[in-house]
């Protein structure tokens, strides 16, 4: 009988007195074995004694992604070096990357994360899931193998790029399940498309990752795959990497493993919970967690809690999927807008494709001036692309009381990736 990943904790009670331990362990092994957390924590007043409740959660200090780059090389390291056995680094590229180094266990618990992923999509050791992420010093590429081979099923790891090779082995091989970046995604089913492959494949799910990812382009990647299913995952370097959740079948929120961290959703202002349902910074503490402990790591990524239970009946609580970020707002005409503002406009746009870009811009009279580009509909002509240019500033204004200049160009003219795409362009500077 296969191995279940699952967690044994079947109620919210026996949760909390999971996370209470954790919390427990975690401070006082992140206070003995890390110069920078005793510190932090003596400057705040707290001793490892003092956490009795979760609520004493709240009077630990944060840790910020500045806090890493401040401590590189090894930030945040409590255990000694001999513990080690692997290091990643974030894909960051402004300053000093975010390098976590990892203890054995840390690797172990991260396979089992990662597996329980594979579990929560309703895989079978029958699958044979083809791995199109990032390998090397990035999480992305070890991660999903690793948890594949924890699962039992067959990878086939061959990593971003190369389309070419993609094809081959979606054909030749058969692999059910597909490990991408929403833009890898929708690049190789466009090109499946293309190459009158789709009846060759036999794709049934297709798990993204790394960026956020609109209902028109999950919808156009669900189509061309003719998939049943498609899964969101989360997750980052900091925290172990990707595999930190994963939405089930039903589809009703992501799925997070509150066994292994505390997700707090905070006002990125005010650092203080906002009430259940409303969106704020996704903030994180390891329960357990060696070579590089969270205590209150800030994330910047934004989304909400989801009340209630899954209709699956996982006792695991729910986040929505993440929205953006609270550092990728730009302010355009005093108007302070995040890129998932107009993502969420356009999904709802008819005529039009997923791909589009932002571009801003200041004229010489000195104000600024925002233009969207925005790929009409696979096969449609620029007969209409006046009215959907006038539709989309239509909703724009009503939404974001912003006025943007809207531009539709040729289906497939704006660049595809087979890693993120970058969406906001900004000129002004």
């Amino acid at each position: 009988m296969a191995r279940s990943f699952m967690p044994a904790f079947r109620t919210q009670d026996e949760l909390k007195a999971l996370q209470l331990a954790g919390l427990k362990w975690s401070v006082d092994h992140a206070y003995n074995g890390s110069d920078f957390y005793r510190e932090r924590l003596d400057a705040a007043g707290v001793k490892p004694d003092d956490i009795k409740t979760l609520d004493d959660l709240r009077r630990l200090p944060f840790v910020t992604a500045q806090d890493l780059q401040n401590g590189y090389p090894y930030p945040l390291r409590s255990v000694p070096f001999e513990d080690i056995v692997r290091i990643h680094a974030s894909t960051g590229t402004t300053g000093k990357r975010k390098v976590l180094v990892y203890t054995s266990k840390d690797v172990d618990d991260w396979a089992d994360m990662f597996a329980r992923c594979y579990e929560t999509a309703g895989l079978t050791r029958q699958d044979r899931v083809q791995i199109c992420v990032g390998y090397g010093v990035w999480t992305a590429g070890v991660g999903f193998q690793n948890g594949c081979e924890r699962f039992g099923a067959m990878a086939l790891p061959l990593g971003p790029g190369n389309t070419e090779m993609h094809l081959q082995f979606l054909e030749d091989f058969q692999p059910t399940v597909i490990c991408c970046t929403a833009s890898m995604a929708l690049l190789l089913a466009e090109e499946v498309e293309k190459h009158g492959l789709t009846e060759k494949i036999n794709v049934k799910k297709v798990i993204m990752g790394a960026e956020r990812a609109s209902d028109a382009l999950r919808n156009k990647v669900k189509d061309l795959f003719r998939a049943e299913h498609i899964f969101d995952i989360p997750g980052l370097t900091e925290l172990y990497g990707p595999g930190t959740g994963l939405d089930c079948e039903h589809h009703t929120g992501i799925h997070y493993w509150a066994d292994y961290y505390i997700l707090e959703i905070l006002d990125p202002e005010t650092l203080e919970p906002v009430r259940e349902g409303e969106v704020g910074e996704m903030v994180y503490t390891t329960l357990k967690k060696e070579g590089a402990p969270l205590i209150r790591y800030r994330s910047r990524d934004l989304t909400r809690l989801i009340p209630g239970q899954c209709p699956c009946g996982s006792p695991l609580p729910r986040h929505d999927r993440i929205s953006g970020r609270s550092d990728d707002m730009f302010i355009i005409r005093a108007v302070n807008v995040y890129p998932s503002h107009i993502d969420e406009i356009l999904s709802k746009e008819q005529g039009i494709g997923s791909e589009y870009q932002i571009h801003l811009d200041r004229g010489d009279d000195g104000k600024d001036y925002m233009t969207i580009r925005v790929e009409r509909a696979a096969g449609a002509g620029p007969e209409g692309d006046l009215e959907i240019g006038k539709k989309i500033g239509v909703d724009l204004r009503k939404s974001l009381l912003v006025r943007g200049i809207i531009e539709v160009v040729d289906y497939g003219s704006l660049p595809r990736s087979g890693r993120k795409s970058q969406r906001v362009f900004d000129h002004r500077n």
